[in-house]
């Protein structure tokens, strides 16, 4: 018999792993650690979006006679034992699962292969997160690429013919072992986030089909503007693994020209370029194991004197900044568990570079908030921002947080939406209000100068030659 062990790749489309194991008779098990949970920062909004993605997968794979078992386990360094007592108690031959390339994540796999292996048992590992395969993507020295342009075209390069058709999900099978997902039972969970965020591969779809029929077209115009629904918002579902990257790539082939091809339709080839930037994130903490070490990847910036004022990080996290772009964003990351992608830019460099906070508090904060919080792309938009990772940022350019609202929020009506508060403002005024209209709207004073922080920044990055 064949054990597929789920990980992030909760779906049975286009899932490799998956499908390899069901050459067999197939039992799944996925092992559910709320204590590996805290000590990675999940938050309560993807917490529920999995469990709830779960008992979805039980359901689609009840409907082919594939047992699901949902295991507690204590956490990643119980988690070999218990496997191997699972597979053990079945009489498992092979057990089949997908790459994770976070450090924590591969380090408990091979374990999990070493215990296995010593039984006797075989392990078969696939990789399902990347169109390409992290490691085979290389410069003339053999190197991992340091620059997204470099990556993207060797990307491009590597890519041309590559086989984008998703999986079929497995057969049905004859009727093997009973499903036993009890345990999701004791997760206690925050009944907003299931109307916010619905679960299942059937919705993850929809959005997709939804995304690609009446918004990507136009995605290089619209992304940028949050007051808009401009944006996939396929994040959530791609951080639990309801949908596969290939998934999204195929789809978006069928609307047009070869996403491959750079002369695609630019809102596709914008929205295809965000991909290749999960892409090349993954890729880094593969060849960069010290990111996940919350290390900067310039090593130079770690002394840096980052400020930790908690007075000042408190305000930022309330969304209490007298910045208001800054503080809509804040407050629609608490209404919704997500933030607009131009949104996490601004609040991130806000928080580094007018604040001067140490990025790893923010790059913790975000986690413990988002519903699609995804440790290779955070880590990866937070070191950008704050100018400490691969081609970030530079230094010396700072986002203006007005100047981001007078050009992405014109009319204020993001602000607005989320700073009631400001409603009454005009146009202009709703961008930065006078201390006069801020009293009398009850809104805070701006917490720091821009210019003044920006200057003090600017100083700390050329101190360090």
């Amino acid at each position: 018999m064949h054990l597929h062990w789920f990980r992030s790749d909760l779906r049975i489309y286009d899932n490799p792993a998956l499908l390899a194991a069901s050459q067999k008779p197939l039992i799944c098990v996925y092992f559910l650690s709320e204590k590996q949970w805290d000590a990675h920062a999940i938050s309560p909004a993807k917490r529920s979006l999995i469990v709830r993605q779960l008992q979805s997968l039980a359901s689609n794979l009840g409907e082919r006679n594939i047992p699901l078992h949902i295991v507690k386990t204590r956490d990643f360094g119980s988690l070999a034992i218990d496997l191997l007592s699972f597979s053990e108690k079945y009489k498992i031959e092979k057990v089949f699962f997908n790459a994770e390339y976070e450090l924590n994540e591969a380090r408990c796999a091979a374990e999990v292969e070493k215990s296995l292996n010593h039984k006797g048992i075989a392990c078969e590992v696939h990789h399902d997160q990347c169109l390409i395969k992290p490691g085979e993507i290389r410069n003339q020295q053999g190197e991992m690429f340091k620059v997204y342009t470099a990556f993207k075209r060797q990307f491009f390069k590597q890519s041309n013919g590559l086989n984008l058709s998703p999986l079929p999900a497995p057969n049905k099978q004859a009727p093997l072992h009973t499903m036993d997902i009890q345990a999701l039972d004791q997760i206690k969970l925050q009944k907003r986030w299931q109307t916010l965020w619905p679960a299942g591969e059937d919705e993850a779809h929809k959005r997709l089909q939804h995304f690609l029929e009446n918004r990507v077209d136009t995605y290089h115009q619209d992304r940028d503007i949050p007051s808009l629904d401009g944006t996939s918002v396929l994040s959530p579902y791609l951080a639990v693994g309801a949908l596969s990257v290939r998934q999204c790539a195929y789809n978006l082939a069928m609307t047009g020209p070869n996403p491959f091809d750079e002369n695609h339709s630019p809102g596709s080839a914008t929205w295809y370029n965000e991909l290749i930037w999960r892409e090349f994130y993954r890729h880094l903490i593969d060849a960069f194991p010290r990111l996940c070490k919350h290390r900067a990847f310039i090593q130079k910036t770690e002394t840096l004197p980052w400020s930790y004022d908690q007075d000042l990080f408190s305000r930022w996290c309330a969304g209490e900044t007298g910045y208001p772009l800054v503080d809509a964003a804040m407050k629609q990351l608490q209404v919704w568990g997500w933030m607009h992608n131009r949104l996490r830019m601004v609040v991130a460099m806000f928080l580094t570079k007018h604040l001067f906070i140490d990025w790893r508090l923010g790059e913790k904060f975000f986690m413990e908030n988002l519903v699609d919080g995804d440790f290779a792309s955070n880590n990866g938009g937070w070191q950008w921002s704050a100018s400490t990772g691969v081609d970030a940022q530079p230094w010396f350019r700072i986002f203006n947080p007005y100047r981001q609202s007078e050009r992405f929020d014109t009319e204020g009506k993001f602000i607005r939406a989320y700073l009631p508060q400001l409603s009454n403002l005009s146009d202009k005024a709703v961008h930065s209000p006078s201390p006069l209209e801020a009293a009398s709207c009850g809104y805070p004073s701006p917490i720091v100068d821009h210019k003044l922080a920006t200057q003090q920044t600017k100083a700390m990055f050329k101190s360090l030659g």
